[in-house]
């Protein structure tokens, strides 16, 4: 089978650490073939301090899938990188940024099918002229066709449970302004074809939580229900697709409620994580609708206190590995 491209992510954090454990133990744990695009020397580095047993190979794209019993195929990026747990080096920018860039073109070419990425350091990355607000922009960016960029539609998913923030990495005070018309439509179209083309399940169910207490009680806290969502809601289900709401986000998660939906719209960043962080702090999975390709990545930073110890807990990266395995 095609394997998947897991993307190195940032040097000093944990994203090398739970790469390596994981190809140690791909055996026993069943995992599909996987490459990484990464820094070889680098690699084999980190893998001598955590203590594990693994031979790491800098291959070709298309030598990967034979070389993964053997060896962990590396699809080696130029420059500098040192293994300093913990302690992000500006420097290693070009091979983070290049690593993300060649692993989404190899997918493209169809010599890989997805990629699940390790977390990435931005501070790091804008010190070398990164432009992108994040990860996910940068590969929406790099999936652009004919100069239009798709919309990346992040989504949170732990087994059944799948949730999607509207507005993501803005202050809670500007969250009201950005729910618009415009971006309810695209986001919520965005859902019902990927479950589908995606995740194979035919005719999504999708719940869509209010912003304001009791989904503003028909205007009277708010007035975004009313003027944006409700509006919104009925155009959609005009085109055939199941939405349901808005609803009253207090009582929305409560799992008997949310299992009536195949994924549930949330109106912003906490809003949707806290309910997976809550059942799933270390096993959720961040996955990237919207794109031409499957991306998927742990729900989870670079824990860069954790970084060259092996305590770091590889629990998300595995479902994300697992997850893209399904999806692709």
């Amino acid at each position: 089978m095609t394997p998947l491209a897991l993307t190195m992510g940032e040097p000093a954090g944990i994203g090398p650490d739970l790469i390596l454990q994981l190809y140690a133990d791909r055996r026993s744990l069943g995992l599909p073939v996987f490459a990484v695009y990464g820094h070889a020397d680098f690699l084999t580095a980190r893998a001598e301090r955590l203590g594990l047993d693994i031979d790491i190979r800098a291959v070709a794209p298309e030598d990967a899938a034979e070389t993964f019993e053997s060896a962990l195929p590396v699809i080696d990026i130029d420059g500098d990188v040192g293994d300093t747990p913990g302690d992000p080096d500006p420097n290693t920018a070009p091979v983070v940024v290049g690593a993300i860039a060649q692993a989404v073109e190899a997918v493209q070419s169809g010599l890989f099918r997805g990629v699940v990425t390790a977390p990435i350091h931005k501070a790091a990355l804008y010190g070398a002229g990164f432009e992108y607000p994040g990860h996910t922009e940068f590969l929406a960016a790099l999936c652009a066709e004919d100069d239009i960029i798709p919309l990346p539609v992040m989504m949170l998913a732990h087994d059944d449970l799948r949730t999607v923030p509207l507005t993501i990495h803005i202050p809670l005070a500007e969250v009201p302004g950005q729910i618009t018309h415009q971006l309810t439509l695209d986001t919520i179209r965005v859902i019902a074809r990927d479950l589908s083309a995606r995740f194979g399940i035919a005719k999504p169910k999708i719940g869509v939580a209010g912003l304001n207490p009791h989904a503003g009680e028909d205007g009277m806290i708010g007035d975004e229900e009313v003027e944006t969502i409700i509006p919104a809601l009925a155009t959609l289900r005009q085109e055939g697709i199941d939405v349901f709401g808005p609803l009253s986000a207090d009582t929305l998660f409560y799992p008997p409620h949310w299992r009536n939906y195949d994924c549930v719209l949330a109106m912003y960043h906490d809003q949707a994580l806290i309910p997976i962080k809550t059942v799933a702090f270390d096993a959720g999975v961040n996955v990237t609708l919207g794109l031409p390709i499957v991306r998927t990545s742990p729900d989870h930073g670079t824990a860069f206190s954790l970084a060259g110890t092996g305590k770091a807990s590889s629990n998300s990266m595995l479902a994300a590995i697992r997850l893209a395995d399904a999806i692709s």
